[in-house]
């Protein structure tokens, strides 16, 4: 089901223009748009140096606003597509006065137009859409194709951390992060039972946990 606009999108979206970049541009072969670069600078977007996290796939930003809460000592970027969920966590990030936190509009396979290479030290994907025909796979966000750019986007030493309720979704993740030459590290096949300290909750997850479905959880990094 479409989501439908939010009353007054255009101007909630305004209101927060300051934490939001938003992709404007004609060309919708990702391909093709990212060739010609649009770096955010991101030094002077937060006013300092401190190392970049981000969230892609936010969603209404629960996760987001904890998570930059709990480190200040990070800037954390959260990414999403719908202006419609995008703008409820920018809004919630500015009347709980997080400066640490920044958010960008557009697709996972856009982020190389805005980002410079080896600039990300953290990547969290929470709660991914499965997509669980077989037919989309490509769209998945474990996909090798995805996981490329994830490459490029981060320093050395540099992780992934997802989390989903899909069993099916996650044994697919594993398999695409060991045949993209990652290496894994902290899974878990119920995290909520496992000896795992710090773990900050999305909406989704506070939905799925409460049903008593487990949360499948990892941890990637590049195998040199």
């Amino acid at each position: 089901m479409r989501m439908r606009k939010k009353k007054y999108l255009d101007k909630r979206l305004e209101a927060v223009s300051d934490i939001l970049y938003i992709s404007d541009f004609e060309d919708r072969n990702f391909n093709t748009a990212i060739e010609k670069k649009d770096y955010i600078d991101l030094e002077n977007w937060f006013g300092n140096d401190k190392p970049i996290h981000l969230e892609i796939g936010c969603g209404k930003g629960r996760f987001a606003c904890e998570y930059a809460k709990s480190h200040p000592e990070i800037n954390l970027i959260a990414v999403e597509k719908s202006g419609n969920v995008i703008t409820v966590g920018c809004e919630m990030a500015k009347a709980e006065g997080i400066n640490n936190l920044r958010f960008i509009k557009c697709g996972a396979e856009y982020l190389e137009k805005f980002l410079k290479e080896k600039s990300v030290e953290k990547i969290f994907l929470n709660f991914s859409c499965p997509f669980p025909k077989s037919g989309y796979a490509t769209h998945r966000l474990t996909h090798p194709r995805f996981l490329e750019i994830y490459k490029r986007l981060m320093v050395e030493g540099g992780e992934i951390h997802q989390k989903t309720d899909n069993m099916h979704f996650f044994e697919f993740s594993l398999e695409c992060f060991s045949k993209s030459g990652f290496a894994l590290k902290n899974v878990s096949l119920d995290l909520h039972k496992s000896d795992f300290e710090g773990n900050i909750m999305t909406e989704y997850e506070a939905k799925f946990s409460s049903m008593g479905f487990p949360i499948y959880r990892l941890e990637a990094y590049v195998n040199d």
